[in-house]
Formats: structure tokens, sequence, C-alpha cells
């Protein structure tokens, strides 16, 4: 579980970094899995594991979750969580770099993105939730993680906590160190470059 864990969100730091051009906001993403993980991983403990509101899932006999289910979790929900992050940071960062200022390209990111993020959380929370109403308690235990799961990333910690900590980070949520935007290539997403190039056509034939 540790390598694996470590696998997946190093795996996503990385990637992050290369696209958004930024440390800090990888580390956030990486960070906010890890409280949507932890959070889910409690509730389902303490419902199926422990009984508490059991009987609002139709759970008659607490009991030990499955050996597999932490390792299915973490990977759809890492999954679904990152979707979540870049419909929301994507938007964020491409008018930052078209010109806006850091709160300003935050409220336009959550003004673009919020909605798509909201039904598709709204669609995979219900399809989740529905193998809550199945009798098997291994199924029943594995719709409730993942329906809790989504719930939690996608409304509190990509919805709440990410514009919340970007606001207070400002311009420094796309600071990145010289060295290491010279080390990672160019991935140029938000067409920035493409701007740079034309604008330099522009002057040479003025």
């Amino acid at each position: 579980m540790p390598v694996y864990l470590l696998l997946v969100v190093g795996l996503s730091v990385l990637l992050l970094m290369l696209v958004f051009r930024s440390l800090l906001v990888p580390v956030k993403a990486a960070l906010g899995f890890l409280l949507t993980v932890a959070a889910t991983f409690g509730i389902t403990v303490a419902v199926f594991q422990q009984g508490h509101l059991a009987d609002l899932v139709g759970l008659d006999t607490p009991g030990p979750l499955i050996s597999f289910l932490p390792i299915l979790l973490i990977g759809i929900l890492f999954g679904l969580a990152m979707d979540y992050e870049v419909f929301l940071v994507s938007r964020m960062r491409e008018d930052f770099v078209h010109g806006d200022t850091a709160q300003q390209a935050t409220i336009n990111g959550m003004g673009h993105g919020a909605r798509v993020v909201t039904a598709a959380a709204i669609i995979m929370i219900s399809v989740f939730g529905g193998f809550i109403f199945m009798d098997e308690p291994t199924i029943k235990s594995m719709g409730f993680a993942l329906a809790v799961g989504v719930a939690i990333d996608a409304f509190v910690v990509r919805m709440t906590i990410v514009p919340a900590v970007m606001s207070l980070l400002g311009d420094k949520a796309w600071w990145l160190p010289r060295w290491l935007d010279r080390a990672l290539p160019k991935v140029d997403i938000e067409g920035e470059g493409l701007r740079h190039h034309l604008r330099e056509k522009e002057t040479a034939h003025a």
C-alpha cells in the first residue's frame, strides 16, 4: 500500500507540475487527494466496521472490510480527483498566463469549471450510490466508499478548499524554480508560446 500510494501521488505531482508549471499547485492537489482518501476511509470504517449509522445503509452486521477495497478506492478516486482538479485549475492557469490577476483567474476558473465538476460528481455519486442498495455487504461497502469519496473530493476539496488556497497563495501559486522550469519539458497547453510567436511575427512585419 505505501509503495502504491507513493507511486500514484508522486506521478500526479510530476505530471501536474509539467502541465501547470507550478510547484505549489501539484502539491496542493496531492494533499487534497490524501485528505479525501483519509476522510473516506474513516467514514467507511466507522459505518461498516464499527457499525455507526449502519441502519441507514441497510447493514445488518458490521464486519471487516474486504482487503482490496483500499487499492480499488485509491485508484478510482485518484482518477476522478485529478479530473476535477484539471477542470478547475487549467482555466485558472490559462487566464493567469494571458494577463489576469491570480485572484481574477481563480474566480474565472471556478465560474467556468464548477458546473462541469458538479454535474460529473452528481452522476458518479448516483452511480456508486446505487450499489448501496445491494444485499451483498462487499458490494455495498464499495459503493458507499466510492460515493462518499467522490462527494468529499468534489464538493469539499476541489470546490471549497482549492479556490480558497489559490486565493490565499495569489501569484505564489504559479511559482516554479528556474532550474526546475528549465529541466521540465515545455508543454504549451495555454497557447502562450504560439501567442508570443505571433507577436514576434507581427513586430517583424511592422
